[in-house]
């Protein structure tokens, strides 16, 4: 049995983060700020996890969530190109410094690994096709420049004072309780939601732009290998399924599973986002011993099975979904 933290525990990513781990019958202490989290995901292990309600910015409260840890898990973030494109400054700060504030807290308390979670968004414009962790980063979004930067700061602790740190580049995120009803909300809650209130879901541009999305199980899957994995100390691992479709196909299997099939509304193209997104996962599969579990067709009925329970429920899927880490 070992101690982790959560950061960003409260979130999609981190609460399912700490089911898996309380479900192995580790401790898990979770610090969130709750800004984007929701107490209701934690609900289902609230008397089995030390919940520190606090912020990534504030360096004291960071060292009180680090001691005595084993690993930690770094989930929290500010997670939009579209916010960080309307407030740069605070994706900056939470974003960049509050992992500044993580590494050096963990490096002190003498943690024994530290994984971060990354994003695929630092590959940019970059048109390699599938994205390699050894191309070139090329941000086009603030987001995308605090998740490159805190890359770096990973990789300088690890070299200059031993701390071992894993960097997992996300792709695409989704599962359960991911909310829709933000602006900032990411593609597949929101048609998932639009399809099952019978409205038209919205496309930004023509529709072919496409991603590599990845079920939040395979997520929570290598969070737990990098955290054992013997050679994955100072290396960065594409997350991911190693496919993609496009948004008119995503919509295409989003209606099978709803039985709605409505016409979607098209929008103009948003600044920041990437054209075409696929990972390479074979370092991650050699290093990590990482292999997705859920394809895409199973991740979305899962979901969005999940979306009509809590409709059936009577019950809004908006008020029950945290954010992504």
């Amino acid at each position: 049995m070992a101690m982790f933290l959560v950061t960003g525990g409260a979130g999609f990513i981190g609460s399912a983060i700490v089911e898996e781990l309380i479900a192995r019958g580790h401790e898990v202490r979770v610090l969130d700020n709750f800004s984007t989290g929701k107490h209701d995901n934690l609900d289902a292990v609230r008397g089995a996890i030390r919940m520190l309600e606090g912020d990534l910015r504030d360096p004291v409260t960071v060292r009180l969530a680090c001691s005595d840890v084993d690993y930690v898990l770094h989930q929290a973030a500010l997670a939009s190109v579209a916010r960080s494109l309307v407030d740069p400054v605070t994706t900056a700060e939470v974003n960049l410094n509050g992992t500044l504030n993580v590494l050096m807290a963990a490096r002190d308390a003498g943690v024994r690994r530290v994984v971060f979670a990354g994003s695929s968004s630092v590959y940019g414009d970059n048109p390699q096709l599938p994205k390699r962790e050894d191309a070139e980063p090329r941000p086009l979004s603030p987001y995308a420049v605090s998740k490159l930067a805190g890359e770096h700061y990973c990789r300088v602790f690890h070299r200059l004072y031993g701390l071992q740190t894993v960097v997992l580049r996300y792709f695409n995120v989704y599962g359960p309780r991911q909310r829709p009803d933000s602006q900032y909300a990411a593609v597949i809650p929101k048609f998932a939601d639009a399809l099952l209130h019978g409205q038209r879901p919205v496309i930004h541009g023509d529709g072919a732009q496409s991603r590599d999305f990845t079920y939040v199980a395979n997520v929570v899957q290598a969070n737990l290998l990098a955290c054992e994995a013997p050679q994955a100390p100072g290396g960065v691992f594409n997350i991911a399924c190693g496919s993609r479709v496009n948004l008119l196909q995503l919509l295409d299997l989003l209606r099978a599973h709803t039985g709605n099939g409505i016409a979607p509304e098209h929008a103009a193209s948003r600044p920041g986002d990437v054209l075409h997104s696929v990972a390479d996962i074979s370092r991650a599969a050699s290093l990590l011993g990482y292999t997705p579990q859920v394809d895409i067709r199973e991740g979305l009925r899962r979901t969005v099975e999940w979306h009509r329970s809590r409709l059936s429920l009577g019950g809004s899927t908006h008020a029950a979904m945290g954010a992504s880490a």
